[in-house]
């Protein structure tokens, strides 16, 4: 009997399992064997291709230490490799057992996720390989998000209903990443070594991660673990229309449905009509034999010479857009023209499957030349793929699939490329010509042989890897100075607000104010950047302020001179000390202190010569302090507006107030200011100390920064925009399949042949 089927075996939701019963015993012995067997394997194939990639690295090595690096490493991989494995699979293994703990044992036990790792100020060895696993993380959580999804709820169920999420999950990229980081240190490597197995780490086994989830939910539903758990619009198109979006987008079970296309059928047959039954075209009877998948590739490659031959395109014209929006609309209309020149007569039509790829084809460079995430210079330069694309997808069925067809790949990595590009940040046209060169190279090799698409991909993650690191170092140094500033800026205020408050409503003579508002108030933010605000040195420093304002209070008495006397040498003497701590000369200590005991024998009744009297106007006072010591605060500031910054408001419950608190670091966004060219940033930091948003652009340059009220008013006024961050082909079939499944939706693009 199916276990399936079997009320014995099967999980009851409403009466969740005890997590310590035999039965979540069997259920995570299972996944576990399940697991380690495949990451066993995947972490083997990782390692058999190090050597290869040290030695092509260490013969390309730009001197004998770099290639004495690579040597190196690779003797001690060799060595270490057993350890790292066993290191690697028993902490994957401990952490599924641990899963039937209390989930106080398993919160202890499971290490924070890596996939929100804060951008640190740490070694450069560290936060590179910090950046190397977050990257890891996020791009495959982002990849696998429907089928983690699916992972998770069972795991959920069998442990007691205990929440099971990306980063609590032992089979999931962010445990997984973390796991393999701790069983590198066995390694002691150079860091250049172990970012290449991290690199491939990457590729053998995180990339192959949806076989393994694929694995664990058949397991898991076929011991009846949420047999039924999937995702279904209803009515008509509709479903169909879920069908595909759970298929192709999500894999709500982590399957890559073998019917994917089929389903798509259906959804362009509903559109087209009951006409459409058995053949495409303009009309329902077949007049002829239906055009061959060589007879629709022969006459692809017509009309792709005919582009590739014409000259150079005018790549960089972003008015293009709208011709090109033609073209695409009218290549079904060109290929038929085309059949017919090779044939000799024009086809009234082509089989269903083949004209559902072209339609499909057709809406994907629609979708292409209408999604905002792209610059429109970029829109024009891959809009030109539309044929190459098409006569691959003829070629190979599999291409709307699988997530991983080297097809797909090359076109989400080359519009990820072009989402952060704009003219400002690619003065060198660096990425610009990259891009437009894989363009050209599919456009003038490209014609059965799918290997090109590799060779591209390849070339373009190089190309991508080489720039990232480069934009990385460039990003960490913004960083630095960016927190640096803030330090300051913080140290700053809060010297100011600790003087205001001590003045209060004291009216100060000119010369003691200029002391507190400039020079002392710079011994005050050294001294809290130095030594901190708990030390000795900064509790001194205020202790000068409170006795340097007291000895400006009225002298009427024979004790109030006495205590005045008293106070004296210690303020001189502090003041020596603080002023040559902001870097006073001596002549022009002297020349301050002259300035002060004049003013003390005033307030102590001495008689003074008329050239020793002194000025009561600040500026006379201020000759005494050098220019090169600036101002923190003002005669006429007060605590309250001192510290205030002129924000821009917002109101804090609008929507696009919550998307700016959402933001992540790696979120791409569109500025488009009055009187500036259009750019696009990244979100490359968020201030631990201000909350202030640093945005970088594609080299790590610092392009601005905003707080969050600002940011808010910039989208609310449409002067800036957050892009997708998912990849484009998924967002290609979301939008295909909304537009599908609309009621009464036109037709497909291009689908009338004439």
């Amino acid at each position: 009997m199916n276990e399936a089927s079997d009320p014995s075996r099967v999980v009851n939701l409403s009466q969740r399992l005890v997590p310590t019963s035999e039965r979540v015993g069997e259920l995570l012995g299972a996944v576990r064997n399940i697991a380690v067997q495949r990451l066993q394997q995947w972490v083997g194939n990782a390692f058999e291709r190090v050597d290869d990639a040290l030695f092509d690295l260490a013969e390309k090595a730009e001197n004998n230490a770099a290639q004495t690096h690579y040597f190196d490493g690779m003797r001690e991989v060799r060595k270490r490799r057993p350890a790292v494995e066993r290191a690697f699979l028993g902490t994957i293994s401990r952490h599924i057992g641990e899963l039937a703990h209390s989930p106080q044992q398993a919160a202890a036990a499971t290490p924070m996720s890596l996939g929100t790792v804060e951008l640190s100020l740490v070694a450069d060895n560290e936060l590179e390989e910090s950046l190397a696993i977050t990257s890891m993380i996020g791009k495959n959580e982002s990849r696998l998000s429907r089928e983690l999804f699916a992972v998770n709820q069972r795991l959920s169920v069998i442990c007691g209903g205990r929440k099971v999420d990306d980063a609590s999950n032992p089979v999931a990229p962010a445990i997984l990443a973390q796991s393999f980081r701790q069983a590198l240190q066995e390694l002691s490597a150079d860091m250049r070594v172990k970012l290449i197995i991290y690199k491939l780490f990457d590729r053998y086994v995180l990339s192959s991660l949806e076989d393994l989830y694929q694995e664990i939910n058949t397991e898991l539903v076929r011991a009846g673990v949420l047999p039924q758990l999937r995702h279904e619009v209803q009515r008509g198109n509709a479903k169909a229309a879920g069908q595909v979006a759970a298929g192709a987008t999500d894999e709500a079970t982590g399957e890559i449905p073998s019917d994917l296309l089929q389903t798509l059928h259906t959804l362009f047959s509903a559109r087209r009509g009951p006409a459409a039954g058995t053949g495409a075209g303009v009309h329902a009877v077949p007049s002829g034999p239906l055009p061959s998948a060589n007879e629709l590739l022969g006459a692809l490659s017509v009309l792709q010479n005919q582009i590739a031959s014409a000259g150079p395109l005018q790549y960089a014209q972003p008015g293009d857009v709208a011709a090109l929006g033609q073209e695409v609309l009218q290549l079904k209309s060109q290929l038929m023209t085309q059949l017919g020149a090779l044939r000799g007569e024009k086809p009234s039509h082509v089989a269903s499957i083949d004209e559902d790829t072209i339609d499909l084809v057709g809406m994907l460079f629609e979708f292409i030349l209408e999604d905002r995430n792209l610059p429109a210079t970029m829109q024009v330069m891959l809009a030109r793929l539309q044929i190459p694309y098409l006569k691959a997808a003829i070629l190979d069925r599999k291409l709307f699939a699988h997530r991983q067809h080297p097809a797909r790949r090359l076109l989400d990595c080359l519009a990820e490329q072009a989402k952060g590009w704009s003219e400002e940040s690619d003065r060198d046209r660096r990425l610009h010509d990259k891009v437009k060169s894989v363009v050209d190279q599919l456009l003038h090799d490209f014609d059965d042989d799918m290997g090109i698409f590799d060779r591209l991909l390849v070339d373009l993650q190089q190309f991508q890897d080489l720039n990232k690191r480069r934009s990385e170092l460039a990003e960490q140094r913004v960083a630095e100075s960016t927190r640096g500033r803030e330090k300051l800026e913080q140290a700053r205020r809060r010297a100011a607000r600790e003087i205001l408050e001590r003045i209060g409503e004291h009216k100060l003579p000119p010369l003691v104010h200029g002391v507190l508002a400039r020079a002392w108030a710079n011994h005050l933010v050294l001294t809290l950047l130095r030594q901190g605000e708990a030390s000795p040195e900064f509790k001194s420093a205020l202790r000068f302020v409170d006795d340097f304002i007291a000895s400006t209070g009225p002298v009427t008495t024979t004790e109030s001179r006495q205590a005045l006397r008293q106070m004296l040498p210690g303020i001189e003497r502090a003041l020596r000390q603080g002023l040559a701590n902001v870097a006073f000369q001596e002549q022009d200590i002297e020349r301050l202190l002259g300035q002060l005991h004049t003013y003390y024998r005033q307030q102590l009744g001495e008689t003074l010569d008329a050239a020793e009297t002194i000025a009561v106007d600040e500026d006379a006072a201020m000759l005494a302090i050098p220019d090169s010591i600036q101002p923190v605060i003002d005669q006429n500031t007060t605590p309250q507006d001192d510290l205030g910054e002129d924000f821009a408001e917002a109101p804090l419950d609008s929507p696009e107030w919550h998307q700016v608190q959402a933001l992540q670091p790696g979120t791409w966004l569109e500025f488009c200011l009055p009187d500036e060219p259009m750019t696009r940033a990244k979100l490359s930091w968020i201030s631990p100390m201000s909350g202030r948003y640093l945005f970088v652009n594609r080299r790590g340059l610092k392009v601005a920064d905003y707080s969050p009220q600002e940011l808010t008013v910039l989208i609310t006024d449409g002067q800036a925009r957050v892009l997708a961050a998912n990849a484009l082909f998924d967002r290609a079939m979301s939008a295909i399949v909304d537009k599908l499944s609309q009621p009464g939706a036109a037709p497909t693009a291009g689908t009338a042949a004439e």
